[in-house]
């Protein structure tokens, strides 16, 4: 598939998570193997007001392209004038959030409300699309809830101003993330919409993206939830489907050299004291399953610096190896 000057084949996107996908996981991501991940979703306003954090979220340096980040809002020229931004900071592709069910986003009429007013969401899109020079994608769930499933007609109404490319969470807004995704109304969109379209929802291993390929021939596939402790899992499914060959999960030394690598790089963008708040939450992903991985969690959750995080990382999957952190 293209998207813009890209030539994309059967992508295995990393999909935009608040409080997960930052720089730092998204090097992950392609240390693993994985090739495309999504900024998390970007405020538009937090843009326009040039708030601090918020700008350092688009920090894009030294990622490879294509550099896709995702904002959300509600006001079209708010987020024609924010895709700007980020498209001077480094963005290839900018993506439009019209999925997002946290109840904060959607009280603003962002978000998944989109889908309650097609006709916002489409001024919304066409001004993005007129606005950067860029492709412009979307990412949308099914609607509002199963009494008002509105996916195909704003998949049209998206292509009709431009989108390249819409991304299709196969799950309402009122399901959030519990329940099912009905994969058959992927197959709908894509067999009356010419741009590509990518699948979301219950993608757990190669296998099933490979099932939702040809379940639904769409033209991609976009992990969430499953890559949560587990970013290898976007290249070992992108690899799958290029090649047919299923690549073994890492072992507990490689994976314990993937987890020390992240922790170093949230520390280096963030520093110790907020490096290690926002590595605990990733270190009780990347320990579940492990024996004794409930004491494991406690001590993550009361460690206060490098060093400590370091130890349990390595009792949990190594039990003894060489520090590579010193007291400061």
């Amino acid at each position: 598939m293209k998207l813009g000057n890209y030539d994309l084949n059967r992508p295995v996107f990393m999909a935009p998570m608040a409080g997960v996908t930052d720089k730092a996981f998204r090097e992950t991501i392609r240390l693993t193997g994985g090739r495309y991940s999504f900024t998390e979703m970007i405020s538009d306003k937090a843009l326009l007001y040039k708030n601090s954090k918020t700008i350092r979220m688009l920090d894009l340096s030294g990622e490879d392209e294509p550099r896709i980040v995702q904002i959300f809002g509600s006001e079209s020229e708010d987020m024609a004038r924010a895709a700007r931004i980020a498209v001077e900071y480094g963005a290839n592709v900018i993506d439009i959030n019209m999925g997002c069910p946290t109840p904060k986003i959607v009280k603003n009429c962002e978000g998944a409300a989109l889908l309650r007013d097609l006709s916002r969401a489409t001024k919304i899109a066409a001004s993005v699309v007129k606005t950067v020079n860029v492709p412009v994608t979307a990412k949308i769930r099914l609607g509002w809830d199963y009494s008002s499933i509105v996916a195909l007609e704003l998949a049209s109404r998206l292509e009709a101003v431009g989108i390249r490319m819409i991304t299709v969470h196969a799950r309402t807004k009122e399901q959030y993330y519990s329940g099912k995704a009905d994969w058959s109304w992927i197959r709908k969109i894509k067999s009356n919409i010419g741009v590509p379209i990518i699948g979301n929802g219950d993608i757990l291993s190669p296998y099933d993206a490979q099932r939702m390929l040809a379940e639904t021939g769409c033209d991609g596939v976009m992990i969430a939830r499953g890559a949560l402790g587990n970013p290898w899992l976007i290249g070992r499914t992108q690899y799958f489907l290029e090649t047919g060959e299923v690549l073994p999960e890492p072992d507990n030394r490689q994976k314990c050299e993937i987890v020390m690598k992240h922790l170093e790089r949230v520390i280096s963008y963030k520093g110790a004291k907020v490096g290690i708040k926002e590595i605990r939450k990733h270190a009780a992903w990347y320990t579940k399953g492990i024996r004794g991985a409930a004491e494991y969690r406690n001590e993550i959750m009361s460690a206060q610096n490098p060093k400590e995080m370091e130890s349990i990382f390595f009792k949990a999957f190594l039990e003894e190896s060489e520090g590579r952190f010193t007291e400061n």
